[in-house]
């Protein structure tokens, strides 16, 4: 139905040492790094930028890396402890198109991907964040008519939306943007989803409606508070205008909300590649996970602390007794290109950085 790719993809899965939900995927030596004293409370999962680039895309109406994302579906949902949460943070597809025909069958096609996964029966809850790939057209400016497709073809998987910022307000907003960036509570963590494109406001996201909410999610109790945006606030040092810096003033303002409500960290994508960065020293974290399956960045530089080039995806836990570590898994690149075979057996999935982001 979807061409020799996705075909590909689940051949080599089945056949080359994928397994199921209840055999993981990667070695045992994924899981060694102790998190502490504490039991695992919960956690949830951050990836994002898993579509091709445009040569690649034939025979493939979902523009996905279809052997990277069948990968980390089948990883996500062998984890030792199922993650409550997986935040697709954006670049889902290739889209870039003011065909909003076309934006839909990518993200219909991209849907049945995960529909037809393991995880979409592992009780792992999919909440998917907007990139820039998915609003903008081909001039790279965001526009409603695609915003209002991601909202028809995502909504299944939009839960808790409503309650963000509307047109016009202190944001000076163009759209209603209460179902694109939005908040919601998960025990006693208090997650903020951020459009990072929104309509007249590219590479921004809603400053006074995020410190708000920030405030009153900690005056109703809130012991955690993570936002994830496809955009990163900080981006990865070798592209250093490619992220929400872009406008710094707006961006200062942003990441000071964070900061002063005691954020634990912001977790994005968009630049290819895994990293992360404290950008003020002891305050909130920031998280790049944008290593899903895109094409690597060719600037990626592994002397940069913190830094990886392989493909993955980002486990945050929260432990019963308040502390919060996050652990990076990731594999190798495929040898013979970046869409290539990647059989377990060849390209095991293991922990590549684990680090504490207690406050």
């Amino acid at each position: 139905m979807y061409g020799k790719r996705f075909l590909l993809a689940y051949v080599v899965c089945c056949v080359l040492g994928c397994r199921d939900a209840d055999s993981p995927s990667f070695p045992p030596t994924a899981s060694a790094n102790a998190l502490g004293p504490a039991e695992p409370g919960y956690a949830f999962v951050v990836i994002g930028c898993n579509r091709v680039d445009k040569a690649d895309t034939a025979g493939d109406p979902s523009t996905a890396n279809l052997v990277q994302l069948a990968r980390t579906f089948q990883d996500i949902a062998a984890l030792p402890q199922h993650p409550k949460i997986l935040f697709f943070a954006g670049d889902l597809t290739l889209g870039y198109t003011s065909d909003t025909v076309q934006l839909a069958k990518e993200l219909q096609a991209w849907r049945d991907l995960y529909e037809a996964s393991p995880l979409a029966r592992s009780g792992v809850e999919l909440v998917p964040v907007p990139g820039n790939h998915e609003v903008q057209n081909e001039s790279k400016i965001a526009y409603a008519a695609a915003e209002r497709t991601w909202l028809r073809v995502m909504g299944p998987y939009i839960r808790h939306g409503g309650n963000g910022p509307t047109a016009g307000g202190l944001d000076s907003l163009a759209t209603d943007q209460s179902w694109l960036t939005y908040s919601f509570d998960y025990h006693d963590t208090h997650f903020i989803t951020l459009n990072t494109d929104p309509v007249g406001r590219d590479w921004h996201v809603p400053t006074h409606w995020v410190a708000t909410d920030i405030n009153s999610a900690r005056a109703a109790g809130a012991k955690h508070i993570f936002a994830i945006g496809h955009k990163p606030a900080y981006p990865y040092p070798t592209v250093p205008t490619d992220g929400l810096s872009k406008y710094q003033t707006s961006r200062d303002a942003f990441w000071a909300a964070l900061v002063q409500g005691g954020a634990e960290a912001m977790f994005s994508a968009h630049n290819h590649v895994y990293y992360r960065t404290q950008p003020i020293a002891g305050t909130t974290w920031q998280v790049i996970a944008g290593n899903g399956g895109s094409s690597l960045e060719t600037t990626i530089d592994l002397s940069i602390p913190s830094s990886g080039k392989y493909y993955g995806f980002v486990v945050t836990t929260v432990m019963t007794d308040g502390r919060v570590y996050v652990k990076s898994y990731g594999r190798d690149v495929p040898a013979a290109g970046y869409t290539a075979d990647a059989p377990a057996a060849l390209y095991p999935t293991m922990v590549r950085d684990s680090f504490d982001i207690t406050h």
